[in-house]
């Protein structure tokens, strides 16, 4: 039985990619965090953040050892927050190029959509959350092109989704652990306490 009353444990995949801002935020807002680089350690935590990264080397490296399984098995059901190549792993579609995802995300994903590296930027908009505008920052950022009935848009980008939610799935194609802004990953430890409820 687990500890309702501890503070939760946030696993940050950390095959590659910006996972320790992601620790650093979430730590800022009293999680513990875990960082992940072998499928059993799945098991020992309450939710998890795929970070940004190359996505096709995130699916090099995840298909050793049966860790590609074991994280499609625990996004169906335990909270997960992708961000940047994150999306693109849990998304339903790939496109430019197609590519294998965990297919848990009813969106469809268009890769490296803003342009190439020399094209990041940030940029502020307005967003569901409260506090007003909020802080995005894009590098080679996908973009959401589609999406299923069931997900929420909590932010957009000239009318395409940057910060979308689906029950215990957070997405956002956007770098919010690059910015000072916690709300983003407050909202996910929000979330991950109300999953062990």
């Amino acid at each position: 039985m687990a500890d309702l009353s501890a503070q939760p444990t946030i696993g940050i995949l950390a095959l590659q990619g910006a996972f320790d801002a992601h620790a650093r935020m979430l730590q800022a807002l009293g999680a513990k965090t875990v960082l992940v680089r072998k499928p059993e350690q799945l098991a020992t935590i309450d939710g998890l953040v795929i970070p940004g990264g190359e996505s096709t080397t995130f699916l090099k490296h995840l298909e050793r050892a049966g860790f590609f399984e074991a994280l499609a098995d625990f996004t169906r059901v335990k909270p997960t927050f992708g961000t940047c190549a994150g999306v693109i792993l849990l998304a339903k579609t790939v496109l430019s190029p197609a590519q294998k995802s965990l297919k848990v995300l009813d969106i469809t994903i268009e890769r490296n959509a803003y342009g190439r590296q020399n094209d990041s930027r940030i940029l502020e908009a307005e967003t569901t959350l409260p506090g007003g505008p909020i802080e995005m920052v894009y590098i080679r950022a996908p973009r959401i092109t589609a999406m299923g009935p069931g997900v929420e848009v909590l932010a957009d980008r000239e009318g395409s989704p940057t910060l979308v939610r689906q029950g215990h799935l957070l997405a956002a194609t956007f770098h919010p652990e690059l910015s000072t802004d916690p709300r983003v990953h407050q909202l996910f430890l929000d979330l991950v306490t109300s999953a062990r409820i």
